[in-house]
């Protein structure tokens, strides 16, 4: 039978026409450097889902310290960061960790303050053999102070003023009225918050009223239920509430380590 030279040429090879591509089977090289991809990209996915494992772990016991430590109702929400977690741990020490929580009581204190929601960045978090304490090198947290705790602390309407660091604090008494007057919001020694330059805004100050401003505002709050270590640096007034910002160095956390408690 005659055969054409295109057709002797061809012979025995897969192709598709004249305008094929021609595919020989994989060498014996390229199989073994597929299952050699194929091996690392199934390690690599089994050592991210052991890492989150040990992530999730540690991110459970900080929570259960932070908990006990600051006598939340909830446990505080808690995000390791860095890859690999593992690599941390096994260094004693989490590169960083943040932290929220909320609704956090300031029971067994003057004017107790809750702090409405608490968020702490840690660096260098070291943890003990159990879930009861924590150590940080380095912290930096916000309080978040609502103005309806504010206004149950201090046993006045609290409110955002018209200017920058002011709030608005108004007085009420049956058969009397009201009087609102502004004061200016900073922070003070011994992590406390200050009300100072009290100005009248509206209504009469009669005797009553300003005997009831002057028992609200006089005496500077504390913030008693703080991770012990935290100083207080600065306090900004929102639309909401105050922002109390706080730094530590070398801070502990552990059962009954909230300051005031």
């Amino acid at each position: 039978m005659y055969r054409s030279h295109r057709e002797e040429e061809y012979a025995g090879e897969a192709h598709y026409g004249d305008s094929s591509t021609y595919v020989s089977p994989p060498t014996r090289a390229r199989r073994r450097m597929i299952v050699v991809a194929a091996t690392l990209v199934a390690v690599l996915v089994g050592g991210v889902a052991v890492d989150r494992i040990a992530a999730d772990r540690a991110e459970s016991r900080t929570a259960e310290a932070f908990q006990d430590g600051m006598g939340t109702a909830e446990r505080p929400s808690v995000h390791v960061s860095g890859f690999p977690v593992l690599s941390q741990l096994a260094a004693g020490s989490l590169d960083h960790v943040g932290l929220t929580a909320h609704d956090i009581p300031a029971d067994g204190t003057t004017r107790p303050l809750p702090v409405t929601k608490l968020t702490v960045g840690m660096d260098g978090l070291k943890t003990s053999g159990n879930a009861d304490a924590a150590h940080a090198d380095s912290v930096t947290a916000t309080a978040f102070l609502s103005y309806a705790d504010v206004s149950s602390a201090l046993g006045v309407q609290v409110s955002q003023g018209d200017e920058p660091a002011r709030v608005d604090a108004t007085a009420r008494l049956p058969l009397v009225g009201d009087v609102t007057v502004s004061a200016a919001v900073s922070a003070a020694s011994g992590n406390r918050i200050a009300f100072t330059d009290v100005r009248a805004e509206r209504g009469e100050l009669l005797p009553p009223l300003k005997s009831l401003l002057d028992r609200a505002l006089n005496e500077p709050i504390p913030l008693r239920n703080v991770p012990e270590g935290l100083h207080l640096r600065a306090v900004t007034t929102t639309e909401d509430g105050i922002d109390a910002r706080f730094t530590g160095r070398s801070v502990t956390f552990h059962p009954d380590s909230s300051a005031g408690r």
